[in-house]
């Protein structure tokens, strides 16, 4: 698979010799739907809480007499069906969201997600990205110098200053490949692999 090799002015050098294993198959749909599901399921925390009826505060008190009225009875105001009352089928803390996925359909359905963003030209190979100072105005210049307002760069190694130098970019992730994931690769427009890390993501999802 050929991918674009830009030089620092953002531009397209050469070509790129990517092995088809990673960054040439077919697009699974349904296999990425599926770990994006998982990964934004698996990330959330169940600390939201509602009470049952033994846990609202009420009275025991019957609210009326039980016949006469010509309404239904009703035995004390923590009912599910008073406004007030205790939930059914409450949410409770320790709700477990997580989704199992198999190590084999990850790497899959990663390597799908790189082979689709190769082939839509949203994904490019770049020699090294190194900042010589933690400083975010040098970065974003050189990210508006690129043409890239939306971006995810996937370095071998994020350095202190690489890392302190782009952390308040709104538009812009930088992360080791280890810790790629399937959410942000389809939200940045534009992907950035350093030659080292596509190594370690040819061994990670080949």
């Amino acid at each position: 698979m050929q991918i674009e090799l830009l030089n620092d002015q953002g531009q397209a050098a050469s070509k790129y010799d990517a092995p088809e294993t990673v960054f040439g198959r077919e697009y699974n749909e349904d296999l990425v739907h599926q770990i994006v599901v998982a990964y934004q399921a698996n990330a959330r925390q169940g600390t939201r809480a509602q009470k049952d009826r033994e846990q609202v505060k009420h009275s025991t008190k019957k609210p009326f007499k039980q016949k006469g009225t010509g309404r239904a009875r009703a035995g004390m105001t923590s009912s599910p069906l008073w406004r007030g009352g205790g939930r059914i089928f409450p949410n409770m803390p320790d709700e477990n969201f997580t989704q199992k996925i198999n190590k084999k359909m990850y790497r899959a359905g990663m390597a799908s997600i790189f082979s689709q963003l190769a082939r839509e030209g949203r994904l490019a190979v770049v020699e090294n990205l190194k900042v010589e100072s933690p400083k975010t105005k040098p970065l974003a210049a050189k990210f508006k110098a690129m043409n890239l307002d939306s971006v995810m760069v996937i370095a071998d190694e994020v350095d202190e200053n690489l890392y302190l130098a782009s952390r308040n970019l709104v538009n812009v992730l930088v992360v080791e490949p280890r810790y790629a994931d399937p959410v942000s690769l389809v939200h940045y427009r534009k992907v950035l692999v350093t030659k080292a890390a596509m190594d370690k993501l040819k061994e990670m999802f080949a």
